[in-house]
């Protein structure tokens, strides 16, 4: 196929499409799903999904979702956690696992746990969660009688997040499903999605072509910030699936800029015409987070620390062209739009108090 030539504006209006930011989706599944994680801390998952969809209900969806098994929260992009598709989440688990950290050196040393001893531990941590949610203390409760692991009975009573985290990893454990509670576990099979961990080989392939998909028109640097750098995948095994899926990618020429799309949606690309657009997103919201604060596409310089310390943005055209907070019955902006966009901010405004259950008068400042 020929290389396809599209303009910046044409390249993020089809992203703001695809991240269902111009005409919602059906539920919270298919927007975390596209998104491939929606973090937990730091962010503000449920606004970010409740924005992405077609008939938002009262504040608390993401909540909902994981209850009913809709949704799994667990430990994976750069060591925090996450709300994932339970359909999905299994191939990001096989990635974040890639580089087994609990084989080393230093953690084999200091939980004196060898690496073959890993198999029976799991699966007693496995035995304990089955009827979860269920509190680490559990855990502890059954290896403290064991000859064997009773010395890391202390570890899950207190409990060490760094030691229950491979466990996530490799598809043992999962969060239960209570956002504001307290750390209790259960199986992700509790999810009835759960589609368990694939082999290294198909779910690495398989998470760069869902990267591509969902923030294309896109390059291996991003690929490897969201997968390298956040699941600690490795450049070489990135290197690899990327050749691996090359022929299902199109080359773009973005205004000269060399990037890569899913072949299959060239011809959507290819028809997007830019609208102008304002949208408001809560901070750290992936459309920021997935690029990286460091993609000038999205993040210009000057607001990329903004960006960083997790400040909401506001959106015009896809671009961060400033921040906004609500002070009292407020809606605050800071760089507001041109004003041939004030309508699109004021709606954009009714539109964030409708789904905070709020009235706000627009401000700036």
């Amino acid at each position: 196929m020929a290389t396809l030539r599209v303009t910046r504006g044409q390249a993020l209006a089809w992203r703001l499409g695809r991240h269902h930011l111009l005409a919602g989706a059906a539920d919270a599944t298919e927007v975390v799903r596209t998104l491939t994680a929606v973090s937990v801390f730091g962010s503000d998952p449920d606004l970010s999904v409740r924005r992405r969809l077609a008939s938002p209900g009262p504040p608390g969806e993401v909540q909902r979702a994981l209850a009913d098994g809709r949704l799994v929260r667990t430990w994976s992009f750069r060591g925090s956690v996450q709300v994932m598709a339970p359909e999905t989440a299994g191939a990001y688990l096989a990635v974040r696992s890639a580089g087994r950290q609990w084989e080393r050196k230093s953690w084999v040393e200091h939980y004196r746990l060898a690496a073959d001893d890993w198999p029976d531990l799991r699966a007693v941590v496995r035995e304990v969660v089955a009827d979860g949610p269920v509190p680490p203390q559990a855990v502890a409760d059954v290896l403290a009688g064991s000859a064997r692991f009773g010395h890391l009975a202390p570890e899950f009573a207190e409990p060490n997040h760094t030691l229950l985290k491979p466990f996530a990893w490799q598809g043992d454990i999962a969060l239960g499903p209570d956002l504001a509670g307290p750390l209790v576990l259960q199986s992700p099979s509790a999810a009835p999605g759960w589609a368990g961990i694939p082999d290294l080989d198909e779910a690495g392939p398989q998470t760069v072509l869902e990267y591509v998909d969902a923030y294309g028109p896109t390059t291996p640097d991003h690929v490897h910030y969201w997968l390298g750098e956040g699941l600690s995948a490795g450049r070489t095994r990135l290197a690899r699936w990327w050749r691996e899926v090359r022929d299902d990618l199109v080359e773009v020429d973005v205004e000269g800029e060399t990037r890569w799309h899913v072949a299959e949606r060239a011809d959507e690309l290819a028809g997007t015409r830019a609208q102008p657009t304002v949208v408001l997103l809560p901070g750290k919201d992936d459309w920021v987070m997935g690029p990286g604060t460091k993609d000038a596409w999205v993040v210009p310089d000057g607001l990329r620390t903004d960006m960083t310390r997790g400040a909401a943005p506001v959106l015009v055209d896809g671009v961060v062209a400033g921040t906004w907070r609500v002070v009292g019955d407020a809606l605050e902006v800071t760089t507001p739009p041109s004003p041939d966009l004030t309508g699109d901010l004021s709606a954009e405004v009714a539109r964030l108090g409708s789904l905070l259950g709020s009235a706000l008068e627009l401000r700036t400042r």
